[in-house]
């Protein structure tokens, strides 16, 4: 198995915004509910380049199929890991600082709509209208 360790993270920084979501427990319900609703969304995050990160207290997984296997590392959690809460969201820019940090679930329009009114996804939006 191999191992990330969270500085391993900023090969995204300029490519792509990341999602994390934190759990002690992979069988919680917030996290399950969590997956349910980036599921139903997939285009809408491919749109805007934005990459899942799973972590618990000691093992990590990337993206958003269940089959993909955890791999070992405590790294991203002990990094990100603020609150007391089983469950927190994390954001990421491209810029690879913290744009949003909750503790409860959050759903695919309020994600866009915070990643949407960044300056740097405005200036992809009209980019691409340009085409």
């Amino acid at each position: 198995m191999t191992t990330l360790s969270a500085q391993d993270l900023s090969v995204h920084r300029w490519e792509n915004r990341f999602l994390i979501l934190l759990t002690e427990d992979p069988d919680d319900i917030l996290y399950k509910k969590q997956l349910e609703e980036l599921s139903n969304c997939r285009e809408g995050m491919e749109d805007r380049k934005l990459i899942v990160y799973h972590s618990t207290r000691d093992k990590f997984r990337k993206g958003l199929e269940t089959k993909d296997e955890w791999q070992n590392s405590i790294d991203i959690y002990k990094k990100y890991k603020e609150n007391k809460s089983g469950f927190q969201v994390l954001l990421i820019g491209l810029d690879g600082g913290v744009k949003m940090d909750q503790s409860e679930m959050i759903t695919c329009e309020k994600l866009f709509g915070t990643i949407d009114s960044m300056p740097m996804r405005k200036a992809e939006m009209r980019k691409n209208e340009k085409r």
